[in-house]
């Protein structure tokens, strides 16, 4: 994949409940690009101020990913001047981004997995249903290794 075109350094990740996925990316990506900024979010509000998910947060302590100081929150149009980069988890998520954005804004909204083709997967399936945490964080950390390297950060 080429490299982002963005000094892309505020960095948003988004699910639908912001209790698996996107907090998992979040932490992973923290962890492998400390300077860069990053948050997570989900399209829906359910579990707004609540922690990641157990069993996600178990299965990414036990790859040495600390989720715990993480809270589940709302993505909001404000999310779009506020970022960079905001990375989806499936084209749900986009979809229900893209329905938010901002007349005129350009913040680029990317698919995770676009960042890892390899990894033959179109999305991160929701491990919330799936109940596969580790495959989820195996595959979010082929994503993020990706989006790693193709910023400029």
């Amino acid at each position: 994949m080429e490299r982002e075109n963005t000094m892309a350094q505020k960095i948003l990740f988004v699910c639908l409940g912001n209790i698996c996925r996107s907090p998992a990316a979040e932490g992973v990506f923290r962890d492998m690009v400390p300077e860069a900024e990053t948050d997570s979010a989900g399209t829906g509000g359910w579990h707004v101020g609540e922690p990641p998910y157990g069993p996600m947060q178990e299965a990414a302590r036990a790859r040495g990913y600390d989720l715990s100081d993480l809270r589940a929150r709302k993505f909001k149009a404000q999310d779009f001047d506020r970022y960079d980069l905001i990375v989806g988890m499936d084209e749900d998520n986009l979809s229900n981004m893209e329905r938010l954005r901002p007349a005129g804004n350009d913040t680029p909204v990317r698919l995770f997995t676009d960042y890892a083709p390899d990894a033959g997967a179109d999305a991160v399936p929701d491990p919330y249903y799936t109940r596969d945490f580790d495959g989820a964080l195996s595959l979010i950390e082929a994503c993020a290794k990706g989006l790693r390297d193709s910023l400029r950060i």
